[in-house]
């Protein structure tokens, strides 16, 4: 299998610029990845600390024959943001549209449907192809059963699921991390930065439960989704998104390709990935029916 179906999602926590760029121009370099995703999509008061390195990475990425994305905002608020996107729309690279107010700015070309945005349904697939969808990052909620129905009759539109990374559950409007630091979502100080994988969020009987991450909540486990690619093939999934995390991507990047390559087995692949994917659990619960945190497949 062609490394034309790996892509890189964009980066949700709030690196420096100086280590976004290094991160970026290694993927360049030495990851094999098609399509990589840029842009900020959890809080647009990150935007202008990491602007200044945002036209070397592209380039860089471009140089190395990369296809690059630019995603969007998932909770458009302000006029400013608004403004944001049309400045993005005019601009030569294609846009993974994360709220539906996006879609209606960058109606009549071609865009990516990010996971966001609630497709549920061939109804809710088709109206978005039909305003220009050319492909569609389903929600990590998402079942088997429903992936059967929503990415089994998608074609020639093609369907992106993720298979690496903490899985995006919300974004609301109060930020979180600034609660957590007794500060105000006004007066922030960008305080996010300090979790370069989120904040973890505890249940009153000290049980890590989610991950927080300035407005967004994920969760706390990586979904590791190696064991289940076979069936996301058959099941209609063309495209599978690793999400960046603090650990070696590269390295995992190289994994995913091995086994979507055949290069390795399964089994191999995994053992590869404990080693290498960090200290969260692994979960893979939604994709299988159960409870979203559960783990379905070889022992943890």
């Amino acid at each position: 299998m062609s490394i034309r179906c790996l892509t890189l999602g964009p980066l949700l926590f709030h690196w420096s610029a100086a280590r976004r760029r290094d991160f970026y121009f290694r993927i360049a370099d030495e990851a094999p990845i098609d399509t990589v995703y840029l842009g900020e999509v959890v809080c647009s008061k990150r935007e202008a600390m990491v602007e200044q390195v945002h036209d070397a990475i592209v380039q860089r990425l471009c140089a190395a024959g990369k296809r690059v994305v630019l995603s969007t905002l998932a909770l458009v608020t302000t006029p400013r943001e608004v403004a944001r996107i049309r400045d993005l729309a005019r601009g030569d690279l294609m846009l993974e549209a994360n709220d539906v107010a996006c879609i209606q700015l960058i109606e009549r070309r071609p865009f990516v449907v990010g996971p966001y945005i609630n497709v549920f349904s061939e109804g809710a697939r088709d109206v978005l192809v039909r305003r220009g969808a050319t492909r569609i990052v389903l929600p990590v909620e998402m079942n088997s059963t429903s992936l059967t129905i929503v990415a089994g009759s998608a074609a020639p539109t093609a369907i992106e699921y993720q298979v690496f990374g903490r899985q995006p559950l919300s974004v609301a409007m109060r930020c979180y991390h600034a609660r957590a630091n007794n500060l105000t979502k006004d007066h922030c100080q960008i305080v996010c930065g300090i979790d370069p994988e989120g904040l973890v969020a505890e249940t009153l009987d000290g049980d890590e439960l989610l991950t927080i991450n300035g407005t967004q909540t994920l969760t706390r486990g990586n979904g590791v989704l190696i064991r289940d690619i076979a069936m996301l093939r058959t099941l209609g999934v063309t495209h599978f998104r690793l999400s960046p995390q603090d650990v070696d991507m590269v390295a995992i990047a190289r994994v995913y390709d091995d086994a979507l390559s055949g290069r390795v087995q399964v089994d191999e692949a995994e053992a590869a990935l404990r080693s290498i994917s960090g200290a969260a659990p692994w979960i893979n619960g939604f994709l299988h029916g159960s409870a979203g945190r559960s783990w379905i497949g070889s022992s943890a």
